[in-house]
């Protein structure tokens, strides 16, 4: 499932982070991309991962994931890797790759499983050319560039890139979740049965069938959870 969640963060937080980011010094991305197969395919810039801003944007970004209704059902996060930084300009971009499967924090030290991938823009897409998130799945390919403020999730093990930038930049924040479902079908399934339940008790909020559709909503997380 790629799936577009809107206003992660408000105007004035995506404001604020980019006057931070403006002026933090940033380092090569390909530090953080892993084996020799990922580096090599990989150029853009990062804040690397103890900076100060990284840590209190990152802060900024997970309170904000906590108070969202649609990523919480639809991720169902045990653990968010916290959040990185990255920019791209001046031609660079990032070859089709597969993400980690586990990462380490360097700031903490907490391992996460890294179930989905996530892109919160900061940028707004008239201020750059090319730098499209395209991510292929059993569906079909995606391409992705959205309002600042707005993210996407997508399954972590999807192949996917990011187009060259020609023009501009384009900064964004990048980090995993650690899911209680491991299967994305699984996920898939109680989400879209989760948003079946919220128009049913928003439409009809005294059906009884919204209360048989709750008991089997949990009956399943009940069963496919690893926690």
């Amino acid at each position: 499932m790629v799936l577009q969640i809107p206003d992660v963060l408000t105007a004035e937080q995506v404001t604020e982070a980019r006057r931070l980011l403006q002026s933090a010094q940033w380092a090569d991305g390909r530090v953080t991309a892993g084996p020799l197969p990922a580096r090599t395919n990989e150029n853009n810039l990062q804040l690397p991962e103890d900076h100060p801003v990284t840590r209190e944007l990152g802060e900024v970004i997970l309170n904000a994931l906590s108070r969202n209704p649609l990523f919480v059902s639809a991720a169902l996060p045990l653990r968010v890797f916290p959040p990185l930084f990255n920019c791209y300009r001046g031609g660079q971009s990032f070859g089709n790759h597969v993400d980690n499967a586990i990462r380490e924090s360097r700031t903490n030290g907490s391992t996460v499983r890294t179930d989905l991938s996530a892109t919160l823009f900061l940028t707004e897409p008239d201020e750059y050319d090319g730098g499209e998130l395209v991510v292929e799945d059993t569906f079909g390919v995606h391409s992705v560039k959205l309002p600042a403020g707005h993210m996407v999730l997508y399954p972590a093990s999807s192949l996917h890139k990011v187009t060259p930038v020609t023009r501009g930049a384009r900064v964004s924040s990048f980090f995993w979740i650690q899911s209680m479902l491991r299967d994305d079908g699984e996920r898939t399934l109680l989400f879209d049965l989760d948003t079946a339940i919220q128009r049913l008790t928003l439409d009809l909020p005294d059906h009884p069938a919204a209360v048989q559709l709750t008991s089997v909503y949990h009956n399943l997380l009940r069963r496919w959870a690893d926690v």
